[in-house]
């Protein structure tokens, strides 16, 4: 089983409309809902692969019933039979957030807007602490994914990744800013960056030079994401970089995301470097290329997987 952790869940919406203008009214041709924040679509994607996921965070108010509800109904992608998460959230007395993503069908942009999470509170903290000791124990591996939601401190992914390192539980950390610099301190199995978190982490905009400082710093295996130009790799085995055929034009939300489904899925499936990081390249371009936010394309994922190049550095 692999564990992922949303602190900060939300309730994504994609809306769809012919061309995005200020100060104009928008007739929306489309609207969908998925129930969202990184470790949510992370879970998704496993669950589509054929792993058993688990997801755990917070979850609160009508937006967090409906977001629930709707992991209640999602399947994980290989046919009506196929499982989707497990829900273990915590409910909370405040209203989880909404994520709105506007995406314009003629140029293919899209237009985030991110509310602010709920207060969790002290007692609700140790509510989340007490499951997810116990959820541990039966996982393979666990993401920890997302920002922090008010009235959480700044040091609680240090804090959990501390706890699955004691439960010898393999720990992805996938965050940014100061949750970012605590947490990796306290040493996890894999860091997952974008070039924006590498470079405010380490003060490199050069991707090389700023992947091996975060290793220095404590991380035992930095991916970074790079865009369109897909990842690097700094591990103690070599240092890879894999890059899609082409870039792709679409909805980037949940691209990232699937890039650490394919990280996690492959590392508890054993399969070698290259590998991972040509999965996790292929289902973040499939997600692109997907019309919701945090879902992904899966004949595109199948037709790209073979395409994508992996490059060993030989220098390291």
């Amino acid at each position: 089983m692999i564990l992922t952790v949303t602190l900060n869940t939300a309730l994504d919406i994609t809306y769809r409309v012919p061309a995005l203008l200020p100060a104009t009214t928008h007739r929306v041709g489309e609207v969908i809902e998925r129930p969202g924040g990184k470790g949510l679509n992370v879970a998704r994607v496993l669950s589509a692969l054929g792993h058993e996921s688990v997801v755990t965070g917070f979850a609160g108010g009508r937006t967090g019933d409906i977001l629930r509800d709707l992991l209640a109904g999602s399947g994980g992608g290989r046919g009506a039979a196929a499982p989707g998460p497990v829900d273990a959230l915590v409910p909370i007395a405040g209203a989880t957030r909404r994520t709105v993503a506007v995406v314009d069908e003629t140029t293919g942009d899209t237009t985030q807007l991110n509310e602010p999470g709920p207060t969790v509170s002290a007692a609700e903290w140790t509510a989340f602490l007490t499951g997810y000791e116990r959820l541990l124990t039966g996982a393979d591996a666990v993401a920890l994914c997302g920002s922090l939601p008010p009235g959480i401190h700044v040091g609680a992914y240090a804090e959990l990744i501390r706890r699955a390192r004691a439960a010898g539980v393999r720990v992805l950390l996938d965050t940014g800013g100061e949750p970012l610099r605590r947490g990796i301190a306290a040493r996890p199995d894999l860091l997952k960056p974008n070039a924006v978190e590498l470079a405010g982490l380490t003060g490199s905009r050069e991707p090389l030079p700023a992947a091996l400082d975060a290793r220095r710093r404590g991380a035992h295996c930095v991916i970074a994401s790079l865009g369109a130009d897909g990842v690097l790799a700094v591990t103690p085995d070599g240092i890879w970089q894999a890059a899609p055929p082409a870039a792709a034009r679409g909805n980037p939300t949940g691209a990232g995301d699937s890039a650490v489904a394919g990280l996690l899925s492959g590392l508890v499936e054993g399969l070698p470097w290259p590998a991972r990081l040509a999965r996790a390249v292929a289902l973040s371009t499939a997600t692109v290329l997907a019309p919701a936010a945090g879902e992904f394309d899966a004949r595109a994922y199948e037709e790209l997987l073979p395409r994508v190049a992996v490059t060993e550095h030989r220098a390291a």
